[in-house]
């Protein structure tokens, strides 16, 4: 427990047990609350990528929007602007004001925005809507995997942050199937089917609103902003409820304190000298992994159903069906590889789900270009790549948020989603412009691109990762605060 004289803001030492005793906790329903809860955010953001993607052909009817192939696509360059100005706003916030607020806070703004598309009547409206329903998904990014990893046993928290992320699949399946009834012409009117997956998916995200009201702030960000009182009420709390659940008499041991001085909010002149001066190769770490999996996932998925109609003939309503099993294969690629991030490691396990993909993605673009595949065979070669690039991806996410100290935890995980999806923003608008042209070579030439970027990652991974497998956030990075460790 914290001890000290004075349980307040001002700039006396204290010692605490708090960070390990949270990690020492077994595993409970609690532990599932704060999994269902936070990781819904990937449910959403894989919901509103694969609305997109399947409805893009349907958005370009006349009887629609009646836009254009690259006018699809700018309105997803969008959505991405909006979620790396969003990171960064939210971002500060989520660090000065609490992890709970904000992810209070930035599901409300998804949920407006993503309604108010639904009434979408021109370009300009939709492209308005997706920008700011980028800026909620990206204010989540943020606040909710400082959450997680700060609320998640360390043992654990390598799998655990994989298979949440990991469940932005999830998303894409049920996108999928929505579109796939709403999008038929014989159950809805062309210009109404679509409204309705954006409505639907607000439904979803109110009811998680309400969900999220119960869970606690963290701790550790408690700790670092001096409210030592709160911090032990809910770990007691957390404690006592996990006692009672598992019939305990007593919880494991604990090892470790730390003696901390509170600093609370930090400069941005210190984020920027944490990441340029006290950390540079974890800095380049960072945004590498993200860049990486942005491009390959936003030239993907923003113009899957631009692909499927355009060099396979495959019906608006029916692109959905494409969407499903790939969802799901690519659902279970962290869910099943994600223990092995905690047990061989991250360095092996992250270098090898980047350098793969690219490697496989060249060959089906290859194959693609060839005109060696169909609509069934080009879905399954996909498959296979995200298998592995979606644990990758995942893994770029669980990194930035354990590789910082805790005080900037939060701006930091922004700061490489900004930069990373910044980067590659531009990506569903070079590949609507590839897939408009009609040349199957030039949509190739695109995919070489996108596997470059991804294994060069891979590579980065291999020179400067980080062994945090199994490691308290606390030795991961040392926060500002903490003078001390004791084991």
């Amino acid at each position: 427990m914290a001890t000290s004289a004075h349980l307040g803001t001002g700039p006396e030492k204290v010692r605490t047990s708090i960070p390990f005793r949270l990690d020492r906790l077994p595993w409970s329903r609690w532990h599932w609350l704060v999994v269902i809860s936070l990781g819904i955010t990937w449910i959403l953001d894989g919901l509103e990528v694969t609305i997109i993607g399947s409805i893009a052909a349907v958005l370009t009817n006349a009887r629609t929007l009646n836009l254009s192939s690259v006018q699809v696509a700018s309105a997803g360059t969008a959505y991405l602007i909006g979620a790396v100005l969003g990171a960064f706003v939210f971002a500060r916030l989520t660090d000065r004001f609490g992890r709970k607020l904000l992810f209070l806070i930035t599901l409300s703004v998804y949920l407006l925005a993503t309604v108010a598309t639904a009434f979408s009547f021109n370009f300009l409206w939709f492209a308005a809507c997706r920008f700011l329903t980028g800026t909620g998904i990206g204010g989540e990014y943020a606040a909710i995997n400082s959450a997680i990893d700060e609320l998640i046993p360390a043992r654990m928290r390598g799998q655990v942050d994989l298979a949440i992320n990991g469940s932005w699949w999830l998303g894409t399946a049920v996108g999928a199937l929505l579109t796939t009834i709403l999008l038929n012409p014989h159950l809805f009117p062309v210009n109404i089917g679509w409204r309705l997956a954006f409505a639907l998916g607000a439904i979803l995200g109110l009811g998680v609103l309400l969900v999220r009201r119960n869970l606690p702030e963290s701790p550790r960000w408690l700790l670092m902003h001096g409210r030592f009182e709160e911090a032990e009420r809910i770990v007691s709390q957390i404690e006592s409820i996990i006692v009672k659940e598992k019939h305990l008499s007593v919880l494991p041991e604990v090892y470790g304190t730390i003696e901390m001085r509170p600093v609370g909010m930090v400069s941005l002149k210190t984020l920027m000298r944490i990441m340029l001066k006290d950390y540079p190769t974890r800095s380049l770490l960072g945004f590498s992994l993200l860049v990486g999996q942005a491009f390959l996932y936003n030239a993907i998925f923003f113009t899957y159903g631009l692909v499927l109609a355009r060099f396979y003939h495959v019906p608006d309503e029916s692109i959905g069906l494409y969407l499903v099993p790939f969802a799901i294969g690519n659902f279970f690629g962290p869910l099943l590889l994600g223990r092995f991030f905690d047990t061989l490691g991250r360095r092996r396990m992250i270098s090898f789900t980047y350098i793969l993909p690219g490697v496989l993605l060249v060959l089906t673009g290859w194959l693609f270009m060839e005109g060696s595949l169909t609509a069934a065979t080009q879905t399954l070669c996909w498959s296979v790549i995200f298998f592995f690039a979606s644990a990758g991806a995942s893994s770029a996410y669980l990194t930035v948020s354990e590789i910082f100290p805790l005080e900037v935890r939060a701006q930091a995980i922004a700061l490489f989603y900004a930069v990373g999806t910044g980067a590659s923003a531009m990506a569903p608008l070079l590949f609507g412009l590839l897939i408009q042209s009609g040349e199957a070579i030039n949509v190739f030439f695109g995919y070489l691109l996108g596997a470059v970027v991804m294994a060069a990652a891979g590579g980065v991974e291999m020179v400067y990762g980080v062994d945090a497998e199994r490691q308290s956030l606390e030795k991961v990075a040392r926060p500002v605060s903490v003078t001390e460790f004791s084991d």
